[in-house]
């Protein structure tokens, strides 16, 4: 059996996990996810503890419930604390600000980028140069942060372009004469 799968996950107060047929509904203080799951995998809640087990013993069955188990921790965690990605914008004249549920960039660019942000997510700008992108959604808001730095990724040779907080660009040296 998988490793990830064998271990329980925590359930912790004020988090509630229903299961209708397939389908698993997470509700806690920062949202509500559900998630479908795979045939080959069941779920068992005992007191504050979740099981994730394999129906078969066939190799897909066993990669299905460390995936499963995988999920729906994420889930519980993020409807419990939530997620959040930091970006950090870098260059001359680079700048975001926030209005409503549109992100706008300047980035060196003719125009301004405006990037809608969709619903689950909220964008938070703590100064001009950096973005805080918060959700309960683990891929819901790593996508949003990966389609912002997608405008202008990090060049390799002065590091400019919008970065995530903890990234670290390694610089190529310039052409010698």
């Amino acid at each position: 059996m998988s490793r990830i799968a064998k271990q329980p996950i925590p359930v912790p107060n004020g988090v509630t996990l229903t299961q209708q047929n397939a389908t698993i509904m997470v509700k806690g203080p920062k949202g509500e996810l559900q998630h479908n799951l795979h045939p080959l995998v069941a779920i068992e809640q005992a007191d504050n503890l979740i099981t994730v087990k394999a129906l078969e013993s066939s190799k897909d069955s066993v990669a299905q419930s460390g995936t499963a188990r995988a999920l729906i921790n994420n889930m519980v965690t993020g409807v419990s604390q939530g997620f959040e990605k930091k970006l950090t914008l870098i260059g001359v004249g680079y700048r975001a600000k926030v209005q409503g549920r549109v992100v706008e960039m300047t980035l060196g660019f003719s125009y301004p980028v405006h990037h809608n942000v969709p619903e689950g997510v909220t964008v938070e700008a703590a100064s001009q140069t950096e973005l805080v992108v918060k959700g309960c959604d683990k891929q819901l808001v790593g996508q949003v942060a990966a389609d912002l730095r997608a405008y202008r990724p990090p060049e390799p040779y002065k590091g400019k372009g919008v970065r995530y907080a903890d990234e670290q660009i390694s610089l190529k040296e310039a052409k010698k004469k």
